[in-house]
């Protein structure tokens, strides 16, 4: 990856540069047997969606705060990128009231209902599918996103040193995220083409850094599992086997 990469959405566009067609999350959710693939291309794709939609339908901008009630799953990385790309701060788990923006999941809808500002739900079924009936108060995101545009450009170019992500507690920049990442990087022993499972939660600074900063900032990929307890031990060796996983942060 480049050395003078400094927010999250330097180092996707550094990725998608190097190798678009490489995996880069591959998601498993083991509640309900889904499995997605999504290439560097694809997953960018996805980025640039989300980003025009939270810059053009909800009007977000840099230095708005977005509460993220979202667990570890592939769509929940791709808004990470996102707000990434605009310079929208993330709070993992962050109380809604306090937010500018609310993205929620099934889990959350309720008490994302606390945000007075714009609000966006997410089935979190396989494929990306739609909920029946939008959330009262809820936009769905796989109704809105898929008319965004491919690509993206921000109104205003995205600080490196502003905040950009809240979690445990911890306020971190895009340059301090991306430092650290490649920090835990090597203390993992990623190098490009890694190929890293990880089945920690969201909701910590190692679980964020080893479900997609650290591999995201080596040139390398996740196995991002969901609900891995339920998973026999037999079974998660034939998965290790068959993604080719040469670390694990599980």
């Amino acid at each position: 990856m480049n050395a003078s990469d400094r927010t999250p959405a330097d180092l996707l566009r550094s990725a998608l540069a190097a190798d678009p067609a490489r995996p880069l999350v591959t998601f498993y959710d083991d509640a309900t047997g889904e499995r997605v693939e999504l290439s560097v291309a694809t997953f960018a794709n996805w980025v640039a969606k989300t980003a025009n939609l939270l810059q053009g339908e909800l009007s977000a901008a840099p230095g708005d705060r977005l509460a993220l009630l979202l667990p570890a799953h592939w769509q929940t990385a791709v808004w990470l990128l996102a707000c990434s790309s605009v310079g929208v701060t993330v709070e993992l788990g962050g109380d809604p009231a306090d937010a500018d923006l609310v993205v929620a999941g099934p889990e959350t809808l309720e008490a994302g209902l606390a945000c007075s500002g714009e609000r966006i739900a997410l089935s979190l079924a396989p494929l990306g599918r739609r909920f029946p009936a939008p959330p009262a108060g809820y936009a769905d995101y796989a109704v809105e996103v898929p008319s965004q545009g491919d690509r993206f450009a921000p109104f205003v170019p995205v600080d490196p040193e502003a905040p950009a992500l809240v979690v445990d507690g911890t306020e971190r920049s895009g340059a301090q995220l991306v430092e650290q990442a490649r920090v835990d990087a090597a203390e993992l022993g990623l190098a490009p083409g890694s190929r890293l499972l990880s089945g920690l939660g969201y909701d910590t600074w190692q679980g964020l850094s080893a479900g997609l900063y650290a591999p995201l900032a080596t040139g390398g990929s996740v196995v991002l599992c969901r609900n891995l307890d339920r998973l026999a031990p037999e079974a998660l060796e034939k998965r290790m086997e068959s993604e080719r996983v040469t670390h694990s942060a599980a």
